[in-house]
């Protein structure tokens, strides 16, 4: 059975887009922080860290959606044969989709997520042990 077609909402996808916000700068002030507290970067750092597991996993999702698409509709076969638009439309839409289809952006994803997954359980470790 192929997927249902489903967007998130807009102000879901806002929040996506404003976690991984948040934590690039949790990520980013950290060598501030290193100036005025330790607890203040471990703060920061844990915020960071969530928040890549949040969004890195939510764009991993989105990318592997769209991957099932294209194959669950055969989206290349059907811009081929539609009608009513030029040679350079479809070649644009190909284009849309091949790169869709191939990019490494989804494994970049993942990595980021299943590493920062392991960078938390470490750092719980740590800081369990250290106290």
């Amino acid at each position: 059975m192929k997927e249902k077609i489903k967007n998130l909402g807009s102000s879901t996808r806002f929040s996506f887009f404003l976690i991984g916000i948040i934590a690039t700068l949790a990520y980013r002030i950290i060598i501030v922080l290193n100036f005025y507290n330790p607890l203040w970067v471990k703060i920061s750092w844990y915020i960071g860290t969530v928040g890549f597991i949040i969004y890195f996993g939510h764009r991993f999702d989105a990318q592997t959606r769209r991957i099932k698409l294209i194959e669950d509709y055969e989206l290349n076969k059907v811009v081929k044969k539609v009608k009513g638009i030029t040679s350079l439309q479809k070649k644009a839409l190909m284009h849309v989709i091949i790169t869709t289809y191939t990019s490494k952006s989804r494994w970049n994803s993942a990595l980021i997520f299943l590493l920062s997954i392991l960078a938390l359980i470490i750092g719980i470790i740590f800081d369990i042990l250290t106290v």
